[in-house]
């Protein structure tokens, strides 16, 4: 779509999608962006006239996972587990071209809504199934994609059953031996969830390390952490220079660092899995 269409993208106002009620805000701060927001909470940012922008600070620390993950510029099979405003299918797709994209979105008329009024970037190859994140990917073929994105809320919490280690190997198995998983983890004071997550993703994966603003990893705010694991092991170096740039720098926390982060955390499993922390009153305040 030119910059000149962009004007023509008309926001249908609150819309009831299954998973409550969905509207699209436009960005008073960022001409042709909106903002996915479900039940006041907001979900995704997407800019029509650049894909490759990243407004969410978690996000664009995903982005950095997979700029990573492959050499620049190569296509990659990627796997989204939640879909939102596909945010970062349409970074893949303008960063990655080529890149086969498969996203499990449980909303469908959430899905319905973003692709009538926010466009898919031309040849994207991105295709949507409305299931469960984790019936989704245990669907899946083995060793299939080079990197899985799990960000996946109903509401502002993310279910128990995407938090375990049982979930954590189906991703492993549908990663290829290098893939990467990057998670969102959504935690504040005193970060005992994220202390688990870390402990369940070392019970299945080789290397893990944690990207988030320090002021989150210190316990002073809620804020959401970037997981990420792999058989292989992770660039920390690539990650640790890209994240000490960004407008909100963020730190790397992986080896002796993540020892003592996790503590006597110790890995979820289905039996005993709680949703990741309710946020506190006004965290989302724009």
């Amino acid at each position: 779509m030119r910059r000149s269409d962009r004007s023509s993208v008309v926001p249908p106002g609150p819309t009831a999608v299954d998973g409550g009620t969905a509207e699209l805000l436009g960005d008073a701060d960022r001409d042709g962006s909106w903002v996915l927001v479900v039940d006041g909470t907001p979900q995704s940012h997407v800019d029509l006239d650049d894909p490759a922008h990243l407004e969410f600070e978690y996000v664009r620390r995903m982005g950095h996972v997979l700029d990573l993950a492959a050499p620049g510029g190569e296509p990659v099979d990627a796997v989204h587990l939640g879909g939102g405003a596909l945010t970062l299918a349409r970074y893949l797709a303008v960063t990655r071209p080529g890149s086969r994209q498969r996203v499990v979105e449980l909303d469908e008329r959430l899905t319905d809504l973003v692709r009538a009024h926010l466009p898919l970037p031309r040849g994207a190859r991105v295709r949507v199934r409305a299931a469960d994140a984790r019936a989704g990917l245990a669907a899946l073929p083995p060793r299939s994609a080079d990197v899985v994105v799990s960000d996946v809320f109903a509401g502002a919490r993310t279910p128990a059953h995407l938090t375990t280690v049982e979930y954590a190997a189906e991703a492993r198995r549908v990663l290829r031996p290098d893939g990467v998983l990057a998670a969102n983890v959504a935690d504040g004071p005193p970060l005992r969830f994220a202390r688990s997550q870390v402990a369940t993703l070392r019970a299945v994966f080789r290397h893990v390390c944690v990207l988030a603003e320090p002021g989150t990893l210190r316990g002073r705010r809620f804020g959401n952490l970037v997981a990420v694991a792999s058989e292989a092991p992770l660039p920390v170096e690539g990650l640790t220079r890209r994240c000490a740039g960004d407008p909100m720098p963020a730190r790397v926390v992986a080896g002796d660092d993540l020892d003592r982060f996790a503590g006597t955390a110790q890995p979820v499993h289905d039996a005993e899995a709680t949703p990741s922390p309710e946020p506190p009153p006004g965290v989302f305040s724009r």
